[in-house]
């Protein structure tokens, strides 16, 4: 079971220690586990997947966000890559095309859920548009107090999707140290964006808006978990451990078939 636990209406966000590990200590310990529950995080995607062949209509959405170089793109590698892609519904949102801005905030939101039997990522997701719309003032108060509400609707609607929504939080000078060796490496500099440093300036803000849209949008059905970040290898344990703890929980089973297993199997043998 997860070590974490979902954003309340207490939460804190400058409370939570982005170097801390909770749950466990041992880096080690945890990249064994890590390894080890690929086998369990397979095998559960490939009964989902097996269930949605025969009617099945459950799903599982990971919902990534975080400053930048926080990790997103190591949790996609390390935790979601351990199991079979076709079971895998990866989306990342850039800033939206000019068709997308013809609609509302979640049209294009909608188009990229996972279909029966997949596990969606988004990297990145419909909170761009309460957070980085609070902080850079693309659209009013009005209309980011509004979309709060939307979206806590929008998700409980759902209801055959198992949400989880993941913070992974890192601290400034982590993240200034991460962007020094993107500058550093050579082999890391097509990585570097020199919009990041810009963004730096508002961080403040960016906490502040953070801890609103945790706090405003964290529901029984789809909970917010913020995952300390600084340490990599943490991150990528807590985030397989709660999606480890969805899958388990929907407790998928391969489906019965509709025919005579002995019968085919006489069947094949006769060829």
């Amino acid at each position: 079971m997860s070590a974490l636990t979902p954003v309340d209406d207490r939460f804190d966000l400058s409370k939570v220690d982005p170097s801390s590990t909770p749950g466990v200590t041992d880096r080690k310990k945890a990249e064994k586990q890590l390894a080890k529950n690929f086998d369990e995080l397979g095998a559960l995607q490939e009964k989902l997947y097996a269930e949605s062949k025969f009617e099945g209509r459950r799903s599982v959405l990971l919902v990534l966000q975080a400053m930048d170089t926080a990790g997103k793109g190591g949790i996609i590698r390390h935790v979601v890559g351990g199991v079979d892609p076709q079971g895998v519904h990866l989306h990342a949102f850039k800033a939206p095309t000019d068709e997308e801005k013809e609609h509302d905030f979640l049209w294009r939101v909608r188009k990229e859920l996972p279909l029966p039997g997949q596990i969606g990522v988004f990297d990145r997701s419909h909170y761009e548009d309460v957070l980085i719309h609070r902080v850079r003032g693309f659209s009013t108060p009005e209309e980011i107090e509004e979309r709060y509400g939307v979206i806590v609707d929008f998700e409980a609607s759902l209801k055959d999707t198992t949400i989880i929504k993941v913070m992974l939080h890192i601290s400034a000078d982590e993240q200034k140290a991460r962007l020094q060796e993107r500058l550093d490496r050579p082999e890391k500099n097509w990585k570097f964006n020199p919009g990041d440093i810009d963004e730096r300036q508002h961080w403040p803000a960016y906490q502040e808006a953070y801890q609103v849209a945790l706090s405003r949008t964290s529901t029984p059905d789809a909970p917010w978990y913020v995952v300390p970040a600084n340490h990599k290898w943490y991150a990528r344990w807590a985030v397989q451990g709660l999606l480890l703890d969805a899958l388990r929980g929907l407790k998928p089973e391969y489906p019965k078939v509709d025919y005579d297993v002995e019968a085919e199997k006489k069947r094949l043998a006769a060829t």
